[in-house]
């Protein structure tokens, strides 16, 4: 088993395409999180100026923007509202303010369905939405800053964001890369050779499995050495905490068990079909299953996860990188499924040894 490992790895490294994909995968990544390493306390208020919107329904904080209490969240929707009346309805100021001091007292749904009722006023919900986020002071934006890095260092949010979007760029990579950890051995004439071999059925399918599954996990080692080195240099100045453990939790928590599992898929196509190639539109089917959005039992629309997907995203801002609902549940019935393809690959070269 060792020596098929050992085999896969070198085969690999020889490869330019590897060390291609590499290059790709960095720079790929990079491109998504350079936003990431511009966050810092800001010294001068002229930084904050910028022609983007009073409030949108989500800012980043490189963009100037902070999140609303939830006072004042309802007072710009109030006040969002009361120009839409004037603005869209054609009211006076005087009529819409009256609008909006009758609905003081009222709830968010209960002042929604009023003014659909009474007004035809249909999408407050979505006005609503549009001023969660608002432009912050400087003062605003450090204490927002100071007050999330009091909780977790900035590597643990960074971490996730590349978790994120390295898991994105690795799933395609690896899609690309495992399509020919078994082509040369499903040849006609290796395949037989192989079956005479003194070699197990787990020997083999294991062999094969942690040959694919280490090339990824070197790609993937590569990469978090690479963007904790980069996320060390670009913060340097800000006094930010960062931590290499951070991002080798991440992977480990949300990357490697999607590795494995694209490794299992080109393990059964191949043991299966003779040929490993059956699971390319297979796998490109499933990556596009687990980056779907959904919505949730509020009828809310987002990511929210689906069940045995190969990615974990974290679609919300830096500083909200909850990872989706039951997705560390999600992580381990990966690892069982992925045991159950190997143990299945080995029956299956088994009955057909000759």
């Amino acid at each position: 088993m060792k020596a098929i490992i050992r085999r896969e790895i070198l085969n690999y490294l020889k490869r330019p395409l590897f060390w291609i994909a590499i290059v790709i995968v960095i720079s790929g990544v990079f491109g998504q999180l350079k936003p990431y390493l511009d966050i810092h306390y800001i010294t001068v208020e002229d930084e904050l100026k910028s022609d983007y919107p009073e409030t949108v329904h989500e800012g980043e904080v490189f963009e100037g923007y902070v999140p609303v209490g939830a006072e004042e969240h309802r007072k710009l929707w109030d006040h969002a509202i009361e120009e839409s009346l004037i603005s869209d309805f054609g009211m006076s100021g005087d009529e819409a303010s009256g609008i909006i001091r009758k609905m003081s007292g009222m709830e968010l749904g209960e002042a929604c369905r009023y003014l659909e009722d009474a007004y035809r006023y249909y999408g407050a919900e979505s006005v609503w939405e549009d001023t969660a986020y608002c432009k912050g002071t400087m003062d605003e934006i450090n204490a927002y800053i100071r007050e999330e890095l009091e909780e977790h260092p900035f590597s643990w949010y960074f971490s996730r964001k590349f978790a994120d979007f390295a898991g994105l760029f690795m799933g395609f990579t690896a899609t690309i890369l495992l399509a020919v950890l078994f082509m040369q051995d499903m040849r006609k004439n290796t395949y037989e050779l192989l079956h005479t071999k003194p070699i197990s059925a787990a020997q083999y399918v294991i062999g094969k499995v942690a040959g694919g599954f280490l090339i990824s996990l070197l790609i993937l080692a590569i990469l978090n050495l690479v963007f904790w080195a980069i996320c060390m240099i670009c913060t340097s100045g800000s006094g930010f905490e960062i931590r290499l453990t951070d991002f080798l939790l991440a992977t480990c928590q949300y990357i490697l068990p999607n590795m494995l599992m694209i490794v299992c898929v080109y393990t059964i196509a191949a043991l299966l079909f003779k040929n490993p190639l059956p699971a390319v539109p297979l796998l490109v089917l499933y990556m596009i299953y687990s980056n779907m959005g959904g919505q949730n039992a509020e009828g809310v629309y987002g990511y929210f996860g689906r069940p045995l997907a190969i990615m974990v995203r974290f679609p919300g801002n830096f500083f909200d990188v909850t990872p989706p609902p039951l997705a560390m549940v999600n992580q381990i019935c990966l690892l069982i499924a992925s045991a159950v393809i190997i143990l299945i690959g080995i029956q299956l070269w088994r009955r057909r040894r000759i």
